[in-house]
């Protein structure tokens, strides 16, 4: 049984079940949901805690598995946590589930609840974790995307009575706090709380929180990772793209790697122009190449807008750069690494925009 991470609290009111499997990237909200597993655990007797955490190859599973079958003294009812950092059990680790997931369906007195990280579509196919859904709950704990932050912070700052002022002002609020914390959700969550320390609703002014408050204590905790650069690129937020640039450059990320992510997606949107030319129906020439998800519907979106000879200039330019973080040089290109990094990324940002002007510029920049 597969749930929603805001169906839990409507799912738990109608009862516990014995087998849950939280997986996904965002350990703020993965922890939030096995917080709520365990309070409703709690409050129906489940007072006694165990935890695994599966490390290595050699992993003793027999103990995991006799945890099920064994209750203290002092407890009737029991939690047994089994944590998988790596997503990958081991061939033993799979029949173990299997196991644990077979007798969840008769066994009240235990509640086994299995955290993971993020899997890929084969893992999720594999008999191990169709016996974990097929016996259980299964729970997907998803980022929460960049365009829906603002939203996020606002319902967060409700729930301890607070709010931003309405109109302009409050969205440009909101899009600040949401620029400041990007990529690091448990630190979102931190300057939240904080806010309720240094501004408490219980003054006149009802819980409003001005800009000026918000830009006083919301530190610039954003964490930018090159998967969301891409995300940004190809959606064609060129500011946004500059300050995770400068981000990636001031925490240390190698100009290699970076490089490496913005030409994967312009070989990607030449091979599905090839595929379409070709024949092949978009969906499916993206499902070929792997392509889904967020990054799918962005891809769906700019391939009518970019022609093969703006892809063949995207591509010429991924090699000249490719050179520069090598530390070759390249007529008519930055010697600066990270500036001609930029200029690649708005080149590929103004057309993914459906600019050409703007792509001109871009190319002709620095």
């Amino acid at each position: 049984m597969q749930i929603a991470a805001n169906q839990l609290d409507a799912h738990l009111q109608r009862g516990l079940r014995s087998l849950y499997v939280l997986h996904g990237d965002e350990p703020l909200l993965q922890q939030e949901a096995l917080d709520t597993i365990r309070r409703t655990a709690r409050a129906q007797g489940y007072t006694e805690r165990t935890s695994f955490t599966v490390a290595g190859a050699h992993f003793d599973w027999s103990e995991v598995l006799a945890s099920g079958g064994s209750l203290s003294l002092f407890a009737d009812q029991q939690i047994v946590e089994i944590r998988i950092p790596s997503g990958k059990p081991g061939k033993e680790g799979s029949v173990a589930l299997q196991h644990i997931a077979e007798l969840a369906r008769n066994n009240t007195s235990t509640l086994t609840l299995v955290t993971l990280p993020r899997l890929d579509k084969a893992t999720q196919a594999s008999a191990w974790f169709a016996a974990l859904e097929n016996y259980g709950v299964s729970l997907q704990v998803t980022p929460i995307e960049r365009p829906a932050l603002p939203q996020w912070i606002a319902q967060r700052l409700a729930l301890q009575g607070q709010r931003v002022a309405s109109g302009e002002e409050g969205q440009r609020t909101l899009q600040f706090f949401a620029d400041r914390v990007e990529g690091n959700l448990l630190a979102a969550h931190q300057e939240v709380q904080k806010l309720a320390l240094l501004y408490p609703a219980d003054g006149s002014d009802a819980g409003v929180i001005g800009f000026s408050q918000v830009e006083a204590a919301v530190l610039n905790v954003a964490r930018y990772d090159v998967f969301k650069l891409s995300e940004a690129v190809l959606s064609g937020h060129a500011v946004r793209v500059q300050r995770m640039l400068d981000g990636l450059q001031a925490e240390g990320e190698a100009e290699v790697l970076v490089h490496y992510t913005l030409s994967e997606d312009i070989r990607a949107l030449k091979r599905a122009r090839d595929a379409m030319a070709a024949g092949r129906p978009l969906p499916v020439a993206l499902r070929e190449l792997r392509i889904w998800g967020p990054r799918e519907r962005l891809f769906e979106r700019v391939l009518p807008r970019i022609s093969d000879a703006a892809i063949a200039e995207l591509l010429q330019s991924a090699h000249s750069v490719d050179g520069i973080v090598k530390g070759l040089k390249q007529a008519d290109w930055p010697h600066s690494g990270w500036q001609a990094l930029h200029r690649l990324a708005l080149q590929l940002c103004a057309l993914c925009r459906g600019s050409s002007g703007s792509a001109a510029r871009a190319m002709h920049a620095g």
